[in-house]
């Protein structure tokens, strides 16, 4: 399951996907979560068109998976 004692597996690949194995993928999962739902909730919060909506919202959650994809393939 670990690396070694210096490098513990932090994410686990589930699926093609990744989720968190120990506490420290837990604190790296939670903050993406957070600012995934921070992006929603901004978006609908405002007043903008579905398309505008589409357009700040989609590069966000993009971006943020991407870098935690990155993040989990590195430490899995």
């Amino acid at each position: 399951m670990k690396k070694s004692a210096k490098h513990p597996i932090w994410f686990r690949k589930v699926r093609g996907s990744y989720l968190p194995a120990n506490r420290q993928g837990w604190l790296t999962y939670i903050p993406y979560l957070a600012y995934l739902i921070g992006v929603l909730v901004f978006v609908l919060h405002g007043n903008y068109s579905f398309w505008l909506a589409v357009f700040i919202a989609v590069p966000n959650w993009v971006a943020a998976s991407a870098i935690l994809s990155w993040i989990a393939a590195r430490r899995s």
